[in-house]
């Protein structure tokens, strides 16, 4: 809750970036158990209209957006009788997030999020970024807009969540190194000849965690470990070399902290993405999360292991990316959205992927990114040598 001028209790004002995805959907559901205590101002989704009226007719948002046009006059047709402003395009969800709010989910999937997060950053929001792509595109300039306008940013990807729950800011100079966790999707011991063959419906089948398509797969490649890593670089300002992965089946224990005295502080928790999200929900406060509590002794152990760089290469692509530094990280991010795209639309294997993408970074040049134009222009080049990439042809 938000205390007013006068001390009395308010509703704390929500706009949900991306409500109709797996992470809107367990924003959601912290919401609707406590309704009393907020109040939604905004919702929007790419293109699945009805599950944004059913939304919208439950939690009667001020507005809605749709970014594809397709959808609005059946949107709005749906909503007919409401008094829910309905607006589409890529515009109207910049519109949405730029509405007045306290708290803003930023969870819009891949390199479509940047615009609208920025637009909510720029109004000074507390924002949830769910969306690591915003730091991974387009990190400097987006850490200068949260810097400028004196916006909050609470990470809601678990490991970095954890990180920041462990993270003592005011000793940061005391911090040897922090460690992401990763669960090594459901290849971890599969042989690079058995993850040729693997199919799009196994590799979004994610041994932990509930997740959509598009992360689920880039889980099983460990791309999103590698993002993670850039997005650790810009949240935390550590450099590269102290930044650790440590794959660890069990998802219990979601990232740690090491400090120069030997203390190594970690966050654990079941595997469950309402964690981290009422985390930030709540914040400055805790507020409670109906996951499944811990058992440790149910659990009897917990493994490590480090990553299999060789089986996994978009580890060191992302790595290489980040120190490259420029426009590197926005032709990764954009040419493995392609990727994985073209994957799970049965276009090319799963060990194409992390080729498509280091050919693409072979083939975009290097140059600046100082304005958001500048990262606009090479996303979309960078999108389109990976949309027309033929590895046959490529090798020859």
């Amino acid at each position: 809750m938000v205390t007013g001028a006068l001390g009395q209790s308010e509703a704390k004002r929500v706009t949900i970036l991306g409500s109709t995805g797996s992470i809107g959907d367990s924003t959601i559901d912290l919401i609707e158990r406590d309704p009393e205590a907020y109040k939604i101002v905004a919702l929007t989704a790419q293109s699945n209209w009805s599950k944004l009226a059913d939304q919208a007719k439950r939690l009667r948002p001020e507005m809605v957006a749709l970014g594809d046009r397709a959808g609005f006059a059946s949107l709005k047709s749906a909503l007919a009788g409401t008094s829910v402003r309905v607006v589409a395009g890529p515009e109207g969800i910049c519109e949405a997030a730029a509405l007045p709010s306290d708290w803003v989910m930023a969870a819009i999937a891949g390199a479509a999020g940047l615009k609208p997060t920025l637009a909510a950053v720029e109004r000074g929001a507390v924002v949830g970024l769910a969306n690591k792509e915003c730091l991974v595109c387009a990190g400097t300039l987006f850490m200068a807009a949260v810097q400028t306008h004196k916006a909050t940013l609470l990470p809601v990807d678990s490991e970095h969540n954890a990180i920041f729950q462990v993270f003592d800011f005011e000793q940061k100079d005391k911090i040897r190194k922090i460690i992401l966790t990763a669960s090594g999707g459901p290849f971890r011991t599969r042989s690079l000849k058995e993850m040729a063959n693997v199919t799009p419906e196994q590799a979004v089948a994610h041994p932990n965690w509930s997740m959509g398509a598009k992360i689920s797969v880039d889980s099983a490649s460990m791309m999103n470990k590698g993002l993670e890593v850039i997005e650790a670089y810009h949240l935390f300002g550590l450099n590269n070399d102290r930044i650790d992965i440590l794959v660890h089946p069990q998802s219990v224990v979601h990232s740690m902290v090491e400090y120069e005295d030997g203390s190594t502080l970690a966050q654990l928790g079941s595997p469950d993405m309402r964690t981290p999200i009422a985390y930030a929900l709540g914040w400055p406060k805790r507020v409670a999360a109906p996951v499944s509590r811990l058992d440790l002794a149910k659990l009897g152990s917990l493994t490590f292991e480090a990553p299999d760089l060789v089986r996994f290469p978009a580890l060191r692509l992302a790595r290489a990316a980040l120190q490259t530094g420029g426009a590197a990280p926005t032709i990764l991010n954009a040419a493995n959205e392609i990727a994985v795209a073209r994957f799970l639309a049965g276009e090319i294997g799963f060990l194409d992927i992390a080729a498509i993408v280091e050919h693409t970074l072979t083939r975009v040049p290097l140059q600046s990114v100082a304005t958001l134009d500048d990262i606009v222009a090479v996303d979309g080049e960078a999108r389109r040598v990976a949309a027309t990439t033929n590895l046959s042809a490529a090798a020859e």
